[in-house]
């Protein structure tokens, strides 16, 4: 009767009858259904759509599936339509360490990869469209002639990446994309200070483009490049933005991260020893948590 009931279960799947795989074996009480019933059950809801109760039904039998390719891999496929990559990914992997080199689950692999690459920038991307750059800049003389380039190119934004050797970060791609380089309205940028005497903030004096043309941007005369060797300033990032005194930076620092991640933000201070201050996690807090100086002169 059983084998009768699994030679049914696979021509209804060769014949795309998902839905008669799962009104028979709904009829079984869920008690008397063993490891291959279940796993029959959520296959075929799988390929209903019905990620979320195929993966219920094959978190059931995760116990007696952790050492089948196929639980691992059809249990990842849920994850990878529920768009739960990570977990998807870690589970295409498993099944691979198994059964190795099977088509499908490379292909998996691949895909969750892709995706996982994805997600960031559509975070980004959200970000860059929240973000009110109409009255962000300063579009003084000085700034349109030291700082302001054209758009930049995927061509160029490559080509400066290969040259700094370091991936920068994507909401400054963005925004640069919008307006590249120049004076922000808002300069200051809050620190903590102490009894001593130490900075409440730093003054910014300008935001460095991306290009070659623009002395004042990432890959000028006066760029990054230029900053580091001559200025003795830390090889571990890239020179991003003016201080309003010409012995302080800021700088995306790379060290947490390695040269293809998500640079914290810093401040430099030659002058005082080479002092380095943590700044922001990231670019866009960094731009986010910039205020107009009049916050400070109020203060005083």
């Amino acid at each position: 009767m059983r084998d009768d009931l699994l030679d049914q279960l696979g021509s209804w799947h060769e014949e795309d009858e998902y839905q008669e795989i799962i009104d028979a074996i709904m009829e079984i009480p869920p008690g008397d259904r063993d490891y291959v019933l279940t796993s029959h059950l959520g296959r075929a809801l799988n390929n209903l759509g019905r990620y979320e109760d195929g993966l219920e039904q094959f978190l059931t039998i995760a116990e007696e599936g952790k050492e089948d390719p196929l639980w691992h891999y059809r249990i990842g496929v849920s994850y990878y339509y529920l768009e739960q990559y990570d977990q998807a990914l870690k589970e295409f992997k498993m099944a691979d360490k198994l059964e190795p080199d099977d088509e499908d689950t490379l292909e998996f692999i691949d895909w969750c990869r892709r995706e996982k690459a994805k997600k960031p920038a559509k975070v980004v991307k959200a970000a860059i469209a929240a973000f009110d750059s109409s009255n962000f800049w300063n579009d003084s003389e000085d700034a349109l002639e030291q700082y302001v380039s054209e758009p930049p190119t995927p061509e160029l934004i490559a080509s400066v990446e290969e040259e700094l050797v370091f991936k920068l970060p994507a909401f400054y791609i963005d925004m640069m994309k919008l307006h590249n380089g120049g004076i922000p309205n808002n300069t200051h940028y809050p620190i903590e200070g102490d009894a001593s005497g130490a900075k409440s903030h730093i003054s910014v004096s300008g935001i460095l483009g991306i290009g070659r043309e623009k002395s004042l941007s990432l890959c000028g005369d006066l760029g990054s490049r230029y900053r580091i060797e001559n200025g003795g300033y830390p090889e571990f990032g890239v020179v991003i933005c003016d201080c309003s005194s010409e012995h302080e930076v800021v700088m995306l620092d790379y060290r947490s991260c390695g040269n293809d991640g998500e640079p914290e933000v810093v401040h430099v201070d030659r002058e005082n020893n080479y002092k380095i201050t943590y700044l922001a996690k990231n670019f866009e807090t960094f731009i986010r948590g910039l205020v107009n100086e009049e916050t400070y002169v109020t203060k005083q």
